[in-house]
């Protein structure tokens, strides 16, 4: 596919994690082959903005100069407090938070980390949508904006095409939760694991697939392990090509898997069954196929892994 664009809104007074963070994430992404072209934007006519912490960041875009559509997204940063508290953001922000409804109804993706959710209730897209922001300033956001649904303890909440989060760690979570939906589950525990990064989920989405369970550790042997007998789930790979593979024992290498991942071996390649074979049965595909898919060679032997669920 073309090129995904990752707009970074930057505004006076940016906390740097709420924006580096995801930021590195999806540089990380692109490293690893993903389209990403990551843009980094001025909410007025200013070029160089400082921080919060008093990094100034130059050689920023005009946000009108930006043309977008339904596969990108815009990452709105938490900023400090005087800027949304004490100004009228309708006023200081009127032609950006125009473009800003404009842009979501093009169907851009946009989220919010921490207090950036302000921004996007003075855009008025948060009215009467479900939102969460920095749990510190959840009174006064609810306070100003009582037409917001407003979730306190939660990493991240979506709705429609807007997504909000909690704050700097949250907006790592959101970030993830984008790439696994533009790339699959695989890709981003690999991204997570490049950052040292547990992958979570909010407290409404679905449990973890097993492709993202199982892999917050970092022996580095086992995730090999584990790739292995997630591309090679057809075949069934013995115990003792599994040892052969990271050079050890069958012994030591049940007792490293154990340890890191709380599980055995045969448990994980249980699970790692079961999910393919409802993907596969989603699909329409006979059972004898899903049963050759999943390493058996006896339909029966799959309706029996399956009745545990």
């Amino acid at each position: 596919m073309s090129s995904r664009t990752i707009a970074f809104a930057v505004f006076p007074g940016v906390h740097l994690l709420d924006l580096t963070g995801p930021a590195h994430l999806f540089f990380e992404a692109a490293d690893y082959g993903a389209p990403y072209d990551l843009r980094y934007f001025s909410v007025d006519a200013d070029s160089e903005i400082e921080s919060s912490a008093g990094l100034q960041l130059s050689e920023l875009v005009s946000f009108d100069s930006l043309s977008l559509n339904q596969y990108d997204v815009i990452i709105i940063p938490g900023m400090v407090s005087d800027y949304y508290l004490e100004q009228d953001l309708e006023v200081v922000l009127g032609p950006f938070l125009h473009w800003l409804k404009a842009q979501s109804s093009a169907e851009v993706t946009i989220c919010s980390v921490c207090t950036g959710a302000f921004v996007l209730a003075a855009s008025g897209l948060l009215t009467g949508k479900a939102c969460t922001t920095h749990w510190r300033y959840c009174d006064r956001f609810s306070d100003r904006y009582p037409n917001v649904e407003l979730l306190r303890n939660r990493l991240f909440v979506e709705s429609g095409n807007i997504l909000t989060s909690a704050g700097v760690s949250s907006g790592i979570d959101l970030s993830l939760h984008l790439i696994e939906r533009h790339h699959g589950s695989k890709f981003a525990a690999d991204i997570a694991r490049e950052v040292v990064v547990y992958l979570r989920r909010g407290e409404e989405e679905p449990q973890l697939s097993i492709f993202l369970r199982y892999r917050n550790h970092l022996v580095d042997p086992i995730h090999t392990v584990q790739d292995y007998l997630l591309s090679h789930l057809s075949s069934n790979p013995s115990l003792y090509q599994l040892a052969d593979l990271i050079h050890t024992s069958q012994r030591n290498l049940t007792r490293m898997f154990k340890k890191a991942t709380g599980i055995t071996i045969g448990s994980y390649q249980d699970l790692l069954r079961i999910e393919r074979a409802d993907q596969l049965i989603k699909e329409g595909n006979k059972m004898e196929l899903v049963a050759k898919e999943c390493g058996y060679a006896d339909v029966s032997q799959l309706y029996k892994l399956l009745r545990k669920q």
